[in-house]
C-alpha cells in the first residue's frame, strides 16, 4: 500500500482501498491523510451526500491540535466514483463498514494512532454512527463528533410514514430507479466562492444540482433512520453539532448563510439522546448546514465547542 500526493497538494496524500465488486462491477474507497510528525492522536472524516473530502481547514484545525487527520471519499463518491458506477448508490448503509473497517486498520495498526476520533458530517454522520454502534466493546475509537447528522427525514413524521414504505418496495424490484430529487442548488452555491460563498471545492464532485436520487439508497437512509430511532447504543463520548435555525427554500435566500438549509436542526437534536448514554449537544448560532464551512463567527463557535469537549472526554479518557 503507497500513498501518492493527492489533488489536494501536500501535505495531503491518498490510498485507494479495493473493496469487493458489486452488480456494478469494480468498488474503490479513497483514503486521504495528513500525517502530524510524532502524533499518536488522529480522525477519521466522513463527508455528507452530494459530497467529498476537501475541508481543508477542519483538517488544519485538528492538525492543531495534534491529531493526524484521515478522511474517506466513501464509494461512488467523489475520488471513488468511476464511470461505470451510479454515483453515491448502495442499498444498505452497512455497506460503508468495509471501508471504514479498512479505513481504521490503517490508523490503527498500519499507522499506529493510539487514539481515534471518528467524525461524520451529514450522511457521513448517520453512517459513522450506525458503525460507531455496531462496533461497540471493541476498543476502535475513542469518541464520535457529529456535524449536523443525517439521523431523520426533513419533512413531517406522517409524510415519512406514508412514503417510507412505498420507497422500500420500489428498492426492492428496482432499486436504481431514479426519484424526484429535492436538491437545492442554493445550498451549494451558498458555498462556492464562484457563486455566493468563499469556498472552493470541485463542482464536479460536489454538483450544485446533485447527483439522481435512487430508490434503494433513499431506502437504506430510511432503515438507517430506523435503527437510529431504536438506540444505537455508542460505548464512547459522542458531541453532536447542529445549528440554532433551518430553512426550507427554492429560491436564494441571504438566510441560507446563517441557518441549516438541507436539515431540519431541530429534528437532528431531538434524537442525539438515542446515540448512546453519554452524548453532548451543542447548538451553533449563525451554523450553516456544514458547520466548519460556515462564516467566521458560526465557525468559531464550532471550534471552540470541539476544543472543550475534546478536553473534557476524549482525551482525558485516552489517557486515563
Amino acid at each position: 500500500m503507497e500513498f501518492r500526493e493527492d489533488v489536494l497538494g501536500a501535505p495531503y496524500e491518498v490510498v485507494e482501498l479495493p473493496l469487493r465488486p458489486d452488480d456494478e462491477g469494480e468498488v474503490l474507497a479513497t483514503l486521504v491523510r495528513r500525517l502530524v510528525p510524532g502524533s499518536d492522536k488522529a480522525v477519521l472524516y466522513i463527508h455528507g451526500y452530494n459530497d467529498y473530502f476537501f475541508q481543508t481547514n477542519l483538517a488544519d484545525h485538528f492538525a492543531g491540535l495534534g491529531y493526524s487527520f484521515y478522511a474517506l471519499d466513501l464509494r461512488k463518491y467523489g475520488r471513488s466514483l468511476r464511470p461505470h458506477q451510479s454515483p453515491n448508490f448502495v442499498r444498505d448503509l452497512a455497506e460503508y463498514d468495509e471501508e471504514i473497517d479498512e479505513a481504521m486498520r490503517i490508523v490503527r495498526e498500519v499507522d499506529g494512532h493510539r487514539q481515534v476520533l471518528l467524525n461524520g458530517h451529514s450522511t457521513g454522520g448517520l453512517v459513522g454512527a450506525l458503525w460507531a454502534g455496531r462496533r461497540a466493546g471493541r476498543g476502535l475509537i475513542d469518541g464520535v463528533f457529529l456535524n449536523s447528522p443525517f439521523l431523520s427525514m426533513p419533512v413531517a413524521p406522517a409524510v415519512v410514514t406514508v412514503s417510507g414504505p412505498a420507497v422500500t418496495a420500489i428498492a426492492r424490484f428496482a432499486p436504481t430507479r431514479v426519484l424526484p430529487s429535492t436538491m437545492n442548488p442554493h445550498y451549494t452555491h451558498s458555498l462556492h466562492k464562484d457563486h455566493r460563498g468563499e469556498w472552493d471545492f470541485d463542482l464536479k464532485l460536489k454538483p450544485a444540482e446533485g447527483f439522481p436520487l435512487f430508490a434503494g439508497w433513499l431506502s437504506a437512509i430510511h432503515q438507517g433512520h430506523r435503527q437510529v430511532r431504536r438506540g444505537l447504543g455508542i460505548d464512547v463520548p459522542v458531541l453532536l453539532m447542529a445549528s440554532t435555525a433551518s430553512i426550507s427554500t427554492t429560491k436564494w435566500h441571504n438566510a441560507l448563510h446563517h441557518a441549516d438549509g438541507v436539515l431540519r436542526a431541530d429534528d437532528i437534536a431531538a434524537q442525539a439522546p438515542r446515540l448512546g448514554r453519554h452524548v453532548t449537544v451543542v447548538r451553533i448560532k449563525g451554523g450553516m448546514h456544514d458547520l466548519v464551512l460556515s462564516g467566521e463567527a458560526a465557525r468559531t463557535q464550532v471550534f471552540d465547542e470541539l476544543n472543550r469537549w475534546l478536553a473534557a472526554y476524549v482525551d482525558v479518557e485516552a489517557t486515563a
